[in-house]
């Protein structure tokens, strides 16, 4: 049990004393156990006598003991004093003889009291955005290119934007043709955008057969320094032009769609686009509710939890920026300031939802944890890999599963605030929910 104690705000720290005879007759119970099933020879399972598993394996017992000891006074104590841990312990203590008593301390930080929030005078911003119903045309378009086919044209036929050309082409800088400058055949969407900035428009007005100098710049940025900036020339020759027929827009195409009907389609949009709304806003409002409760809510903060989430950022930012130097990216260096004032507030909002989120018992379901996998699988060209990265990935699981928890508590916190609607333009909006 622990005889001395030191306590610092949410910082504990703790020592004791595990006597020798208690840690042998604790190991002398976990050697019995482990003699029911024991092998050795000369004796039989279970009936190996007790002086003889000590001989044997009685180091390793008394670790086991030790270990246990230890986690039995750390309960104990936690439980007596109605303490919650909010990391694992810093246990210190030097080794142990066996027959000789084992002194240790222990470090620890526990979980503050989450202070009284009163959600009823908050107000929040709730933007809202009128419907286009240009937006259902745009939606229509997109779907009608998705299913366009590329057919290739007479020799006749001049080379427009969106087009598909197939090309042959070399590069030269001066009269040196340069490496990974040349393509055979290579199908170039006109207007893309995929070529240097120049290229895709000289194709513009061509046909199939034609063979043309085209003159660019290489972009200063480029990431070939060896072309960075230099003017460069490529022989094309167009083998073909392929135009896109797109279908008509029918029933025919709303069912290759799965929907019934032209009209169907339209509502299906329609409903997309305003859940669309409806969650651009919502996390608009969840932004802005986590930023009034980084500014009200005051509390003392586990140093350990502090420490663990800026170690966690440094290494994301030494690994995101581990090719940069000063001139590549400018923004590289480290701010120890402020990533500590960063990383108080994510652990504050982090233990305020936790609290908040347990106190009002809202819950991480199967369905919310299969519909957070599905709608990232479904961003992937291979969605399978996505399921088999959860399913090996347990620590994976347990970040989503908290990231859900969180974002679930705030919105039943939003429930209780008060909301002001603003209407503002569809674009606005958007763009605000994605630069959070």
């Amino acid at each position: 049990m622990f005889t001395k104690e030191k306590i610092k705000d949410l910082h504990y720290s703790v020592s004791g004393k595990i006597t020798a005879e208690d840690i042998q007759k604790a190991a002398d119970k976990i050697l019995t156990e482990f003699g029911k099933t024991a092998k050795m020879r000369g004796f039989r399972p279970g009936h190996i006598p007790l002086s003889m598993l000590r001989q044997k394996y009685n180091a390793s017992a008394w670790g086991e003991a030790i270990d246990k000891a230890l986690n039995s006074d750390l309960q104990n104590y936690v439980n007596d004093k109605k303490l919650r841990l909010a990391a694992q312990p810093k246990v210190n203590f030097d080794g142990y003889n066996i027959g000789k008593d084992v002194e240790y301390s222990m470090e620890f930080d526990i979980l503050p009291e989450l202070p009284a929030i009163d959600l009823e005078k908050i107000t929040v911003t709730k933007k809202v955005a009128k419907f286009d119903e240009k937006e259902i045309d745009v939606a229509l378009e997109n779907i009608r290119k998705s299913r366009s086919t590329a057919e290739k044209q007479d020799e006749k036929y001049k080379a427009a934007d969106g087009d598909v050309a197939v090309i042959d082409f070399k590069g030269f800088i001066g009269k040196e043709a340069f490496e990974g400058g040349e393509a055979k055949k290579h199908h170039l969407i006109l207007g893309s955008g995929a070529f240097i900035p120049g290229f895709e428009d000289q194709i513009i007005g061509h046909k199939a057969r034609d063979e043309f100098d085209v003159n660019v710049t290489f972009p200063k940025e480029y990431h070939a320094e060896n072309l960075a900036g230099k003017k460069a020339r490529f022989e094309v020759k167009i083998h073909e032009i392929r135009k896109h027929i797109l279908p008509e827009l029918n029933d025919d195409l709303a069912k290759a769609v799965g929907q019934e009907s032209v009209a169907k389609l339209k509502e299906h949009i329609r409903k997309i686009i305003t859940d669309q709304y409806a969650e651009a806003a919502q996390r608009e409002m969840r932004n802005e509710l986590l930023d009034v409760l980084g500014d009200k809510v005051k509390m003392n903060l586990p140093e350990s939890l502090v420490e663990q989430e800026l170690n966690m950022a440094k290494q994301e930012h030494d690994a995101q920026h581990a090719h940069c130097n000063d001139k590549d990216c400018k923004d590289h260096k480290w701010d120890e300031k402020q990533e500590k004032k960063d990383a108080e507030r994510r652990v504050k909002l982090g233990l305020v939802l936790a609290e908040w989120g347990t106190q009002h018992r809202v819950e991480v379901t199967r369905d919310d944890m299969q519909n957070a996998i599905w709608a990232e699988a479904s961003r992937y060209p291979d969605p399978k890999q996505i399921f088999e990265f959860y399913n090996k990935n347990q620590n994976a699981v347990t970040m989503l599963r908290g990231m859900i928890f969180e974002r679930k508590a705030l919105d039943t916190m939003l429930t209780h605030v008060k909301q002001k609607e603003k209407t503002v333009p569809a674009e606005e909006l958007f763009k605000q929910a994605s630069a959070k």
